[in-house]
């Protein structure tokens, strides 16, 4: 196969059973180092619900996401701005955002809003939007160039996390992130390929060679990004960058009535 993020030629890597029934082989590309899987025809079947049953992490995630985003939105961005949470899955990020004083809105085409009806995206109703949040979204990615292509129409600053490739290059069986039991992660990245993904579509790669990740065409520091992907130092900062909660204000644009 050739490699979905540098077209490079990408070797059998390695073979897994996902679901306990679909044999399947990963590729690997010597270039880049991106791993993917073969083509996911089994794709029909992971999605019969949007949210896997083994994703059990998923308020503590959306907690340590809300931590780090709100740190690099005061620091790197205009936190009086718009933004959107891209896979935003039961709104449980956007609301906490907006808990906290950001103007965050929801997309998601697969999964239902439970969390923040009425603060959907619609692309025609914002005019410019400051940051996309995309949180556990580019393993899911079939083609990550023309899907990263979608996601910078509507933003050309993309805060995301995916879990990098280990160094020691971990087997399918070897690392839990693969998600053998679930078949939804098919793209793998290291810090070359997304670097390569942010060359060819003329951004800046900032990453803290883990798991937070960001796309943009501003010039920040490397150094300062990677501590704020800290929990505990966005948790410091962020003492300093207090904002008025927007729980109100919602209440009042749901109902009519306000929040005494």
């Amino acid at each position: 196969m050739n490699c979905k993020v540098c077209n490079s030629i990408s070797d059998v890597f390695a073979n897994g059973k996902i679901l306990n029934k679909y044999f399947i082989i990963y590729y690997q590309c010597k270039h880049c180092g991106f791993t993917q899987t073969e083509e996911p025809y089994w794709l029909k079947d992971v999605y019969s619900q949007a949210i896997n049953n083994s994703d059990i992490g998923m308020l503590s995630r959306n907690i340590a996401n809300t931590i780090v985003s709100r740190a690099i939105i005061s620091v790197f961005f205009n936190p009086e701005a718009r933004f959107v949470d891209y896979g935003g899955g039961y709104g449980i990020f956007v609301r906490l955002m907006r808990d906290y004083g950001f103007a965050f809105y929801r997309l998601d085409k697969y999964c239902q809003n439970l969390f923040t009806k009425g603060f959907d995206f619609e692309e025609s109703a914002h005019d410019t939007l400051e940051l996309m949040t995309a949180f556990e979204v580019f393993e899911h990615f079939p083609n990550p160039s023309d899907n990263l292509d979608e996601l910078l129409k509507i933003s050309s600053n993309i805060l995301f996390t995916t879990e990098l490739v280990p160094a020691s290059n971990p087997k399918p069986e070897e690392w839990w992130y693969y998600g053998l039991d679930h078949g939804q992660h098919i793209s793998f990245y290291t810090v070359k390929s997304l670097q390569y993904l942010a060359n060819s579509k003329g951004l800046n790669l900032y990453t803290n060679s883990r798991n937070f990740h960001l796309f943009t065409k501003k010039q920040i520091s490397p150094f300062l990004f990677r501590l704020l992907c800290n929990n505990k130092l966005s948790t410091l900062c962020n003492l300093f960058n207090r904002r008025s909660s927007l729980l109100a204000v919602d209440y009042e644009a749901i109902t009519g009535k306000r929040l005494i």
